[in-house]
């Protein structure tokens, strides 16, 4: 039996009209399905950038914590590091390389600890020092017979090293109290055979004392010297 043509017509438009609702609909399924998706990865963007934020200090360890030290901070460190290390002392006169000139590390005096040190904290006490006295050498003390500064050794030598940060740091009080003392301070003595000497303050302590990184003549060492001997001068250097 023939079909009529607007029969046909009919079941056409019907059926064009089931195909596009079904289109429909499992385009605004699949749209649902992404749409979920999307919110999934986003929280999950979220919860692991938090995380990573939450660690990243664990993560970076002691090199992000050594980023943060101040520059006394480093100071510390850098004289710390020469405890162990820096086992025979020599005082004796030699030719440095002009700026960073040092002797041998496992060598070396008390003035080297803090040239050492300072170094470690990016500041350069043979250089400063001889700027210093090339801008005002009558300043220093003339005892040893030079008419001009020499960067091989001014710079070890604790007079020296005394008149640079009376000049370019901060004088503090010399006193027997130990509260007055801070870490990264410097201090000077007169030994007892009147040899000067010259000692940075640790961030440590004893009996309520802090002790004192030093090189008296077995190599650095950390010790309770504050008030061994007569004390000549305390000074802070942070510029």
């Amino acid at each position: 039996m023939k079909v009529p043509a607007s029969v046909q017509t009919a079941q056409q438009n019907v059926a064009a009209g089931n195909l596009r609702a079904i289109v429909r609909n499992n385009l605004q399924f699949l749209l649902a399905r992404l749409e979920a998706k999307r919110v999934a990865v986003m929280r999950i963007s979220k919860t692991t950038i938090t995380a990573l934020l939450f660690l990243l200090p664990a993560l970076a360890g002691p090199a992000c914590a050594a980023q943060t030290l101040s520059r006394i901070g480093l100071v510390l460190e850098g004289a710390y590091q020469q405890v162990g290390t820096t086992r025979i002392y020599d005082g004796s006169y030699r030719r440095l390389s002009f700026p960073g000139g040092d002797i041998p590390l496992e060598r070396g005096v008390c003035s080297d600890v803090l040239v050492r040190a300072y170094r470690h904290a990016g500041l350069d006490l043979q250089v400063l020092v001889n700027q210093d006295m090339s801008r005002s050498f009558l300043s220093y003390p003339q005892l040893w017979g030079l008419s001009k500064p020499d960067p091989n050794i001014d710079h070890r030598r604790v007079p020296n090293l005394a008149e640079f940060f009376r000049r370019n740091g901060t004088t503090l009080p010399v006193s027997t109290r130990a509260g007055d003392y801070t870490a990264g301070d410097i201090v000077t003595w007169r030994l007892a055979s009147g040899v000067p000497h010259i000692g940075l303050v640790s961030d440590r302590s004893q009996s309520g004392r802090p002790l004192m990184i030093h090189n008296i003549g077995a190599g650095a060492q950390v010790e309770d010297v504050l008030f061994t001997n007569v004390i000549t001068g305390h000074y802070r250097y942070d510029p």
